[in-house]
């Protein structure tokens, strides 16, 4: 019993079919139509040949992503304004647009291009008839609240796919009142039998562009977990025949052992300061939680029960780790005060409940929840332990969330294979993330990388 729960708490399934290597593909399965329809207009080039980029299909990709807004296609589009001056805003408001991205492209040297863009309320335009007036010192000047912002930057034609993500950021946050998390990444690992280092531990942009292979192995990898500042992934390597936990830089690829005691070591995740590493070591005997302060490596046991506990995850304020325990008989969901160690459980739903995470903002957790025998992401709020099952796909685990805690990507199974795949918190929105040839798992969201 207790290998079996081992193996299901501190590892993704290693057994899996043959498969081959490639990019993920975002595909979309469920949540657009009842999501807020905004327009992206194609920015304007102001140039001589082809545009060295196109910005606004990777921004209204990102914004469709994210399940809160439903971008309308170029082609049903009124007119292509590249500035607030040109927009007829009864023409957008007529079709029940809310806000419109409007943009230019032009050189400004060799190599560099100035790109503009306003994001701009629809309805306040349309009120206003594109500006309104607003007393100041006695005096009426001008006014564009309508506007909701306005910037202009210099960049490189390498530059062009991280500045769309930028813009996007700036619009969701503008929309939204919350961060955008589009300028970030996700680790994951892929595994093919028929390389002679068939498991690779891969980094790519959060949509899936500019894969690259940051470590091949003959031999398992798994839990990868992104330090604080998105510089740094530990992870889990059974290269030497044994568990062993690493820390990497991503840029550098310096890699550092940090623990490699007899028995298990797995599961490390970054404490919110960076300072730290929670893991589940069996040295001692039984699989418990510890915590290795990184500068000196020392290490501070904060379990101690005959129950197998595993899987932590830090509360956003660092005080605290929830963590999945079999004490009660089966896995459940418990938190550890890491001051006075007073332990209590947090979920009773279901049959099981395990590998949770905290959101950002400390209110609710996502979890894996089994529930007649099929494993899904669900999210707990908190403290009121009233639970919301969020996926209906095959076999759903590791759930990993935005750093702005307003999506999850999670490992599930389609056609047999293992992909990856996305559901908003809310559970509107849904989304696949297979390779293009083989499978993938163990996926983690990086921090905000600015």
């Amino acid at each position: 019993m207790m290998k079996k729960l081992v193996i299901l708490f501190l590892s993704l399934s290693i057994l899996t079919s043959p498969l081959a290597r490639g990019a993920l593909e975002i595909v979309i399965t469920e949540g657009i139509d009842t999501a807020r329809p905004i327009a992206v207009v194609p920015f304007r080039w102001k140039g001589e040949g082809p545009a060295p980029g196109d910005i606004s299909n990777v921004v209204a990709a990102d914004l469709m992503r994210s399940g809160k807004f439903n971008p309308i296609p170029a082609a049903a589009m009124p007119q292509m304004p590249s500035a607030s001056g040109e927009v007829d805003y009864a023409a957008w408001a007529g079709m029940g647009v809310e806000a419109i991205v409007v943009g230019t492209v032009e050189e400004y040297s060799v190599d560099r291009y100035t790109i503009k863009f306003e994001v701009i309320d629809v309805l306040r335009g349309q009120i206003t008839g594109g500006g309104s007036q607003m007393l100041r010192e006695g005096e009426l000047v001008a006014s564009n609240d309508h506007i909701l912002d306005a910037r202009s930057s210099v960049v490189t034609s390498s530059q062009f796919r991280q500045y769309s993500h930028r813009i996007s950021d700036v619009v969701y946050e503008e929309l939204t009142g919350e961060p955008g998390a589009f300028m970030t990444r996700i680790a994951y690992v892929t595994v093919n039998y028929n390389d002679d280092k068939p498991y690779q531990l891969m980094v790519a942009d959060y949509d899936g562009y500019g894969e690259r292979v940051l470590l091949r192995s003959n031999q398992p990898l798994m839990s990868p977990s992104w330090s604080p500042d998105g510089n740094k992934l530990a992870y889990v390597s059974f290269e030497n025949k044994t568990a062993e936990i690493f820390v990497q830089d991503i840029y550098t690829t310096r890699r550092d052992k940090i623990t490699s005691f007899p028995g298990i070591n797995g599961n490390p995740v970054w404490s919110p300061d960076g300072k730290r590493l929670a893991m589940v070591l069996s040295k001692d005997g039984n699989p418990e939680l510890y915590i290795m302060t990184l500068a000196n490596q020392q290490l501070q046991r904060v379990t101690n029960n005959r129950a197998i506990d595993t899987e932590p995850s830090w509360t956003p304020d660092g005080k605290s780790l929830i963590f999945t325990s079999e004490r009660g008989g089966r896995p459940q969901l418990y938190s550890v005060n890491l001051q006075s160690g007073s332990v209590r459980r947090l979920t009773f739903e279901g049959e099981q409940n395990l590998g949770g995470t905290v959101m950002p903002s400390g209110d609710q957790f996502v979890l894996v929840n089994r529930t007649r025998g099929n494993y899904h992401i669900a999210k707990q709020d908190y403290p009121s332990g009233a639970m919301q099952v969020l996926t209906q796909t095959s076999l759903d685990e590791s759930p990993s969330l935005a750093p702005n805690g307003s999506m999850i990507i999670y490992s599930t199974t389609h056609n047999g294979k293992q992909v990856l795949a996305l559901v908003s918190v809310d559970g509107r929105f849904k989304a696949r993330l297979p390779a293009r040839e083989g499978e993938v798992k163990s996926p983690s969201w990086s921090p905000y990388l600015r």
